[in-house]
């Protein structure tokens, strides 16, 4: 598909919608059931689980085989764009840098030897950054669909 279609996708995909295929990327195997979704999303009736997925089918991001919904493409839009699929749990990327300053903060502590300038400034840096990315991680995890 074109850029034009993705952009037709992602102006598409809001709401409950972007909920259903959030569910469907954290899926086992990119595989869903209609009741599957509904339980999990809490939603008031299966149809509403079907339609929301029958939607995802005319967007071209599923395909309905035997009763379930199988991925078929991924397509990162809107806040998606900030998380990393690993297996069936969607992070988001800020959590890496995140947990790489947190090390190398950890590191710098069990190396501190003297108070002066540079170390202050080092410790500042580091504790500063790593609680950023922190801020960020969290941030990002709270605007997931």
């Amino acid at each position: 598909m074109n850029e034009l279609d993705d952009e037709e996708i992602a102006s598409k995909l809001k709401g409950n919608t972007l909920r259903v295929y959030w569910a469907l990327l954290r899926s086992k195997n990119g595989i869903i059931g209609v009741r599957e979704v509904q339980r999990s999303l809490r939603f008031s009736s299966p149809a509403l689980a079907s339609y929301h997925l029958n939607k995802l089918e005319e967007l071209g991001l599923v395909k309905k085989e035997d009763g379930d919904y199988h991925l078929i493409r991924e397509i990162k839009v809107g806040v998606l764009k900030q998380f990393t699929k690993i297996g069936s749990f969607m992070l988001p990327r800020y959590t890496f840098y995140a947990t790489m300053l947190t090390t190398l903060l950890i590191f710098y502590l069990t190396q501190f030897r003297e108070v002066n300038f540079y170390s202050i400034f080092a410790l500042i840096f580091g504790g500063l950054s790593t609680a950023i990315m922190w801020y960020e991680t969290i941030r990002t995890w709270l605007e997931k669909p």
